[in-house]
């Protein structure tokens, strides 16, 4: 990983989109500060487009769409989008699998759920486990102690085991039934809403991540950037990014909007 400050000012110039992770890397220690929702506010004015890319429910995923300076969210780990247009006043829902199947697979993930809380001690459902649509989100270390990654790695476990999808982020383990993840739903997002080709733009692309449930991203985005705390998971990620900040959280985000930002101005001034 190369400091982000490394990243050419003719590729960052490039860029006019940017996807990135919530907690902990828009976030710190569990809030957003100013600095990074005002990043948001900076990359929209310089007409940069940009997304969440998560693994926070739907329920947080309508608010953020509607009230967030972003084109657009997507959450659960990509069992989503959603995009509020504010001129129609019309919110977009577009889902990985259908409304039948993801009531089939809760009731899968109940089976999932009596396994880990009674194989794995310490741990618990997420807070906000009540505004998911498709997936299972276990805490590991957001509002429980933080377990070691032994237990972390059994959770993973149990979910694979039960024939589940399994992620790892920051705070949560994600499991869910579905061939989908950020990656996916990230791609149709960027055509439905964007207008955008992935594939054929990444180059034009930044997603800035933590954790192993980016991976996906870090390998598809050559100019992929971590925040800081992206370190911590080294030797447990099967893909790094490509560009790595000085500070941790929304403070690391803000590193890689300004680097965004200075090479745009030096491009209008040229």
């Amino acid at each position: 990983m190369r400091a982000i400050v490394e990243m050419p000012l003719e590729d960052a110039g490039r860029v006019h989109t940017l996807f990135a992770d919530i907690d902990d890397t828009l976030t710190t220690d569990g809030r957003l500060p100013a600095c990074a929702y005002q990043a948001l506010e900076r990359l929209l004015d310089a007409g940069i487009a940009v997304a969440p890319i998560t693994g926070r429910p739907a329920g947080w995923c309508d608010m953020i769409a509607r009230m967030w300076p972003v084109s657009g969210v997507v959450g659960e780990n990509g069992a989503f989008y959603f995009s509020y247009d504010q001129y129609s006043r019309r919110m977009r829902r577009i889902f990985a699998i259908s409304s039948d199947q993801r009531a089939d697979d809760r009731k899968r993930l109940e089976t999932v759920r009596a396994r880990i809380l009674a194989e794995v001690p310490g741990t618990a459902i997420s807070a906000d486990q009540l505004y998911r649509e498709a997936d299972l989100a276990i805490d590991f270390c957001e509002d429980v102690p933080s377990l070691p990654t032994s237990a972390v790695d059994r959770i993973k476990q149990i979910f694979e085991e039960e024939g589940a999808v399994a992620k790892v982020s920051s705070i949560h383990v994600n499991g869910w039934y579905g061939a989908y993840d950020k990656l996916t739903m990230t791609r149709r997002f960027a055509a439905d809403v964007l207008g955008l080709d992935i594939d054929r733009d990444k180059d034009k692309v930044v997603f800035v991540g933590d954790s192993p449930n980016d991976a996906p991203m870090f390998r598809f985005f050559p100019n992929a950037c971590g925040v800081a705390n992206v370190l911590q998971f080294q030797g447990r990620i099967e893909a790094e990014p490509t560009y790595v900040t000085a500070a941790e959280g929304g403070q690391g985000f803000v590193e890689v909007a300004d680097r965004l930002l200075e090479a745009r101005k030096g491009r209008m001034v040229a």
